[in-house]
């Protein structure tokens, strides 16, 4: 059974994904930093960088966000347009002056040294489509497989979107009526002309928030509810609301259920589960372990032995602690949320076909997460290299 535990406390919003009792997702969301990924603005351009081709831009958060060139000109496809080579050729200033008024969508949270990344680069996420105003191209999910599904979707597609304007279509996608699909890109088309009017009204006398995502909350059910989500359970009237209000505009019923002020970490353990999840030494069932070690430039992963001594050759027991262990890793990658370079240092094989089948189970094991990730191999000093990105900044859809 698949349920989404949100958790409302004094200062913070836990959203947990747990199935059959395990907690398998977890996010939060803290009041004193608010995420403003996904919400849209009418900001003031502050600051234009010639000599950087980027620009800041008042949305009227604490810090200016940051822009650059590439997210300024019309989205292309990159596999059919070399941008780099195009950018090359256009000065920053010739496309905004300081003061002007720009509408943007937070694509990256700031940090507290560094503000939000914005774009002009608009993206509205329904349950099967993603609206993008702002281009003129239709792109399919890599996991949609079956050339004439890709075909039937894209023909659906164009015979809705308005001139110069684009679409991703969402794995969710796959087999799912045509009547179904136009009428969840008719909504996001509706929302698109609401915010456009909002900003076009809008006097430049300071920044304005013209649609707020709830990214995080809003991303969360668009992802699970096509995974056989069972429920939602809640401590909070306002969050329940919310949640409400979201599923309704995808025409989605699922079953909420409201424990007013109940502490939900109760649940199934909940908080046991999750003193465990920051803990650098996980042990697996065979009596080996793997560690945990973040750092900024990358997360690396150490798999060990411990006490498990096998019964049969070295490479049988080897092979043993590293397929526990991938299966583990696959676990702990979804379960933190961990993004970017990630390096693992199995206990080392020696026949290729053993290594072959440690990077056939973390890319199977993998595919239970929402976000992207890319196994690039085994390098040769035998660590396995990969990357995933974070589900706060994932554009893989």
């Amino acid at each position: 059974m698949l349920e989404l535990i949100i958790n409302k406390e004094k200062t913070k919003k836990s959203i947990m994904l747990v199935e059959n009792g395990i907690l398998v997702e977890k996010h939060e969301e803290h009041e004193n930093h608010q995420r403003l990924e996904g919400n849209i603005y009418c900001g003031k351009v502050q600051n234009v960088l010639k000599g950087m081709q980027s620009a800041f831009v008042d949305i009227g958060d604490k810090r200016n966000t940051f822009i650059r060139l590439k997210d300024l000109l019309p989205k292309e496809d990159e596999t059919k347009t070399d941008i780099n080579n195009k950018i090359n050729n256009i000065n920053i200033s010739d496309v905004i002056k300081n003061d002007s008024k720009i509408l943007v969508q937070v694509k990256r949270d700031g940090t507290e040294s560094k503000g939000a990344r914005v774009s002009t680069h608009i993206n509205l996420p329904g349950r099967f489509i993603v609206y993008m105003p702002n281009t003129n191209f239709i792109t399919v999910s890599q996991k949609i497989e079956n050339p004439k599904e890709r075909e039937r979707l894209i023909n659906i597609v164009k015979a809705v979107l308005p001139k110069d304007t684009g679409a991703i279509i969402r794995t969710a996608a796959e087999d799912v009526k045509e009547e179904i699909i136009k009428e969840d890109l008719d909504n996001l088309i509706k929302k698109w002309k609401s915010i456009k009017k909002s900003y076009d009204e809008h006097k430049l006398n300071g920044p304005k928030l013209v649609y707020d995502n709830k990214a995080l909350l809003r991303r969360t059910l668009i992802d699970v509810v096509d995974r056989n989500l069972n429920k939602v359970i809640l401590n909070d009237k306002k969050t329940y609301k919310d949640v409400e209000d979201i599923l309704k505009s995808m025409n989605i019923n699922i079953k909420l259920e409201l424990r007013e002020n109940e502490d939900l970490l109760q649940m199934y353990s909940l908080e046991s589960q999750l003193e465990k999840m920051n803990n650098r030494k996980i042990w697996l069932k065979c009596g080996g372990f793997i560690t945990i070690d973040r750092t900024e430039a990358l997360t690396a992963i150490d798999v060990n032995t411990g006490k498990y001594v096998g019964s049969k050759s070295l490479e049988q027991t080897v092979l043993k602690v590293n397929k526990e262990a991938t299966l583990e890793i696959a676990k702990q990658l979804r379960l933190r949320d961990v993004g970017g370079i990630i390096i693992i240092d199995y206990i080392d094989m020696h026949e290729e076909q053993n290594k072959k089948e440690i990077i056939d189970l973390l890319s199977q094991s993998l595919k239970k997460d929402r976000t992207k990730s890319q196994i690039l191999g085994f390098t040769k000093l035998n660590l396995l290299e990969m990357t995933r990105k974070n589900m706060c900044n994932n554009d893989e859809y």
